[in-house]
């Protein structure tokens, strides 16, 4: 089935099942890295908490979700290394290990790929100012805090930052006008400055248009430079005086020049999904995730201890030679255990998850609850 197919058949069992509550973009946040991965099958730590059982809706939008994450994952990494001009639909593919045609069903070129990037990074960072609660501050705090905190993730997230502020300008129609929407809500957060103060009320809406217009040039410079001059945090006092400056006069620029930086962000309240950059959770893979994959590692997750047939009756594989081959592949991985008997002493197979397999059907199902944010949302 294509995923087309696949995100209409979710998007139907959502609507039935009533589901509706937003989440912030956490689609290209892959929650734990590849080396997550790595550390589970060396130490043998498990995962506690079973991934809850998926129905065949279910685990058809958890794999769409995935498969997406993988190629925004793929593209920032390939923009890095190649440039815009010379990164290709194939390059990108072939990173994420996704064919083109998946490709094509979830996005129409490249652009709306590299766009769809720039809308979600713009969803994390709003999702960061409002655990923040900067909406709730006054017009100048509420400067200081949400610069620092956009600051932090870009210098957090280099390669993330430098795609986003740098490449994305030599992108075409779709990706300046994603990053247009970007900018003209930057512009309208400073333009707030004019009417909360008198001393703003000779500032017009261009006020703003420069301000954040010279500010991303600062940042896009420093980031061109990559490796020179001060770390974009260090910019914050500087830049947070040159936004304030026309707003609240040139002493309240000055007292932002001498004011010490906010806390960095308390990261580690925020889930494991929002803390990273658009990660391929599944990097260390080596074979692409299908449909019937993850419907066999969410068979084994639901049905510890599962036959050959009972697995081969929930994934929906009548061939029974076709999931001995998957399964004993899933096995060669690491993903899998089989504690039962086997052929050779007569008894049947017992499959269960290894530690490394439960982070994949973690990852699954944390995909799934993205893509039901997305709908809602």
């Amino acid at each position: 089935m294509s995923v087309r197919r696949a995100v209409g058949t979710a998007r139907g069992s959502a609507a039935r099942a009533g589901r509706g509550a937003a989440v912030a973009c956490a689609a290209v946040a892959g929650g734990r890295t590849s080396s997550a991965l790595d550390a589970a099958a060396r130490t043998g730590d498990a995962v506690k908490r079973r991934p809850p059982a998926l129905d065949d809706a279910d685990s058809r939008a958890r794999l769409v979700e995935i498969q997406r994450a993988r190629l925004l994952a793929a593209a920032v990494n390939v923009l890095d290394e190649r440039g815009y001009e010379r990164t290709t639909v194939s390059h990108i593919t072939a990173r994420a290990r996704v064919s083109r045609r998946t490709f094509y069903e979830l996005f129409a070129n490249r652009d709306q790929c590299v766009a769809a990037l720039l809308n979600e990074t713009a969803a994390r960072v709003q999702d960061e100012l409002d655990r923040a609660g900067v909406r709730s501050l006054p017009w100048r705090e509420r400067m200081r805090e949400g610069l620092w905190l956009i600051l932090c993730f870009l210098r957090r997230e280099p390669t993330l930052a430098h795609v986003l502020v740098v490449d994305a300008l030599r992108g075409g129609n779709e990706v300046l006008a994603a990053r247009d929407r970007i900018v003209q809500r930057l512009v309208a957060a400073v333009d707030e400055g004019r009417v909360e103060d008198a001393r703003g009320l000779s500032c017009s809406r261009m006020t703003a248009e420069g301000v954040v217009g010279a500010t991303l040039a600062i940042v896009h410079s420093r980031l061109a430079r990559a490796g020179e001059g001060p770390a974009l945090t260090e910019l914050s006092s500087e830049l947070l005086a040159m936004i304030v400056l026309p707003y609240r006069g040139a002493a309240a620029a000055r007292r932002e020049q001498t004011r010490p930086a906010p806390s960095p962000p308390d990261l580690a309240s925020h889930p494991a999904e929002r803390q990273l950059a658009p990660l391929d959770p599944l990097a260390r893979l080596p074979m692409r995730l299908t449909y019937r994959t993850a419907r066999v590692l969410d068979g084994v997750a639901r049905h510890p201890g599962a036959s050959n047939r009972q697995i081969s009756d929930h994934a929906g594989i009548a061939d029974q030679g076709q999931v001995s081959k998957l399964l004993a592949r899933l096995q060669r991985l690491g993903l899998l255990d089989n504690e039962g008997g086997g052929h050779v002493k007569g008894a049947p197979n017992a499959w269960t998850l290894t530690a490394a397999g439960e982070l994949v059907a973690r990852e699954i199902s944390l995909h799934g609850d993205a893509a039901e944010g997305r709908r809602a949302a």
